[in-house]
């Protein structure tokens, strides 16, 4: 499976592991990890993510859509910086924490 979710013991934070390229093909998988989660808290982990285009922004956008928009509290970890650099291009940056 290339999207791995774990949900930590209290029950309150989400964890979205990508592994490989995060593109439309992981669009189901990605969706189905939060559709029917109760959202206080999401990280997702990108330490395993080769490659991000553009529909895997879109899908940050809808998670975060979902989590409660401006009231989120969503975190991007562990990306390379390339990636980090293509979410402060794109202003993700404002809209999500990354690290």
């Amino acid at each position: 499976m290339s999207v791995v979710t774990e949900i930590s013991p209290d029950g309150k934070k989400l964890t979205i592991s990508i592994k490989g390229r995060f593109d439309f093909a992981k669009h189901h998988e990605f969706r189905k990890s939060y559709e029917e989660q109760n959202l206080s808290k999401v990280v997702v982990d990108l330490k395993e993510a080769t490659y991000l285009d553009s529909s895997a922004l879109g899908m940050l956008l809808l998670l975060r859509d979902h989590a409660g928009g401006d009231d989120s509290d969503i975190r991007v970890v562990n990306s390379s910086s390339d990636v980090r650099k293509i979410l402060a291009i794109s202003n993700f940056d404002k809209l999500f924490d990354i690290s």
